[in-house]
């Protein structure tokens, strides 16, 4: 395709991302610079996408070796729709734990992407709701019922809006920092003290897009704040109990990162490596066992509490450690006894 064939083109494109260079861009291919940024994005997909004109770089189509420089302006863009705005209702067993008129309550098992994204089209949290549920009301995304969302390898419970004003209602409550929410999780070492709160600021990692750290300026990034207590310690991992203040992007998971205890088997944060123990082939067989049990990072929305939006009266939720999570639990606990 001929740039001018592709600018012509551009008219029937729709954007699907766009990514402006920081200030303090070293030179870099486009093609790496939107692997850095885009989740689930293969080195190959880009540089198809750049053969086809699909990779703007200020306005103008690029070839995938093109270099990135401080302010570059890049848009990805395809001939179809982003997929968020193509839900497609599809059957799924929801579990429901609370429904009313105003809103629901759900239990996620984990592996489930709570809605359509890069990468995962179909087959989400979301396709299922509105395959359920009828005409029910956006969010400030467009994405409906949802108040709120957790990863899709993250286990617990979500609260889902019906109508218009309870999504209003929750969603400020959300904002306000007045919802509860806390989660367990299994993290690598012995914590030190028995309780404690993380505030420390969170933004993208410079160096990896996707994933959120604790930059180096204080002043920058957005305000994050974890509670976080040591429900039991079993030699090399604890159990702890997370409360979030804030609701940033993987914020449990940057902080426990960020304190030098990551969640166990969190590859994305680290801790789907052996970071604590002997260096004995039983333990680290032991160790790879369990990695096997919890193909995932332990971490599970347990607790939910919130003021109903029409009766105000308060609502409270909790839900049981799916089971993938409570045999690695009970695994460390045999094991840290035997020691």
């Amino acid at each position: 395709m001929s740039q001018e064939e592709t600018m012509d083109h551009n008219n029937d494109l729709f954007e699907h991302y766009q990514f402006k260079a920081d200030k303090g861009q070293e030179p870099l291919r486009v093609d790496k610079f939107l692997m850095n940024r885009i989740e689930n994005a293969s080195r190959n997909k880009i540089q198809v996408a750049a053969k086809n004109g699909f990779i703007f770089v200020n306005e103008k189509p690029v070839k995938s070796n093109y270099k990135i420089k401080p302010g570059d302006i890049t848009k990805v863009m395809f001939s179809h729709p982003p997929y968020e705005n193509l839900l497609i209702p599809e059957e799924m067993d929801l579990n429901i734990i609370y429904e009313d008129k105003s809103l629901l309550v759900i239990n996620k098992p984990p592996g489930i992407v709570v809605h359509p994204g890069h990468g995962n089209y179909d087959g989400t949290l979301l396709n299922g709701l509105i395959s359920h549920f009828n005409n029910l009301p956006n969010n400030k995304d467009g994405r409906p019922g949802l108040v709120h969302r957790i990863d899709k390898d993250t286990s617990g419970l979500l609260v889902i809006a019906k109508t218009d004003f309870s999504m209003t209602n929750l969603a400020k409550q959300f904002y306000l920092k007045s919802s509860t929410r806390k989660y367990y999780a299994l993290v690598w070492g012995s914590i030190q003290n028995d309780k404690g709160t993380i505030c420390e600021n969170l933004a993208r990692d410079p160096k990896n897009r996707l994933i959120m750290s604790v930059p180096d300026d204080k002043d920058f990034g957005k305000n994050a704040i974890t509670h976080y207590k040591v429900l039991e310690r079993f030699n090399y991992v604890s159990l702890v109990e997370c409360q979030l203040e804030t609701g940033r992007t993987h914020q449990i998971r940057a902080h426990m990162k960020f304190i030098g205890h990551p969640i166990f088997n969190d590859k994305r944060y680290g801790g789907d490596k052996i970071l604590k123990g002997t260096i004995f082939n039983k333990y680290k067989q032991f160790v790879q066992n369990c990695f096997k049990i919890l193909p995932r990072q332990a971490l599970h929305a347990k607790t939910l509490g919130f003021l109903h939006p029409k009766s105000n009266k308060e609502m409270s939720f909790d839900s049981e450690l799916p089971d993938d999570f409570s045999e690695c639990l009970n695994k460390w606990k045999n094991y840290s006894n035997n020691i």
